[in-house]
């Protein structure tokens, strides 16, 4: 049995409408499809302690985060009757207002890729070692607390 090989998700800077537009144009040849659930996470402008925050520096152990990536995927797989999935998530920083994370779902029908699309999104918030440094108006920053 050959070893599946664990693709890099990480893409430089913010995910453009471009990506993301063609992520989807790509599926419609995929005619077994009939549903598709999209996820995407956007950086906000959150005010903290009177500071707000302009941008968001993403980093990540990135061979840990491509491996934990790839467990969520194979484990959508095995839970989820979809015909295939994308994750896409920025390093680098990301300016208030463009995407950060992409999670793009597909299956015969709406239930399954809409419950596959929560799921993944959940264990990427839980699981994967990305980190994110919020950079204020100032240009000061912290480490951002997920919530």
């Amino acid at each position: 049995m050959s070893e599946k090989k664990i693709k890099n998700v990480f893409i430089e800077g913010a995910i453009s409408p471009e990506k993301i537009a063609t992520s989807i144009a790509h599926h419609q040849v995929k005619t077994n499809i009939g549903a598709h659930d999209i996820f995407l996470g956007q950086v906000r402008a959150d005010n903290i302690d009177g500071k707000t925050v302009k941008a968001i520096e993403y980093s990540a152990y990135e061979e840990m985060a491509n491996q934990e990536f790839y467990n969520i995927r194979e484990a959508t797989f095995d839970k989820f009757d979809i015909t295939c999935m994308h994750i896409y998530h920025s390093k680098g920083i990301v300016k208030t207002g463009e995407i950060c994370l992409f999670v793009f779902t597909s299956s015969a029908h709406r239930k399954n890729a809409m419950d596959a699309c929560r799921f993944v999104v959940e264990e990427i918030k839980a699981k994967v070692p990305v980190f994110g440094k919020e950079i204020f108006e100032d240009d000061t920053h912290q480490w951002k607390v997920n919530t």
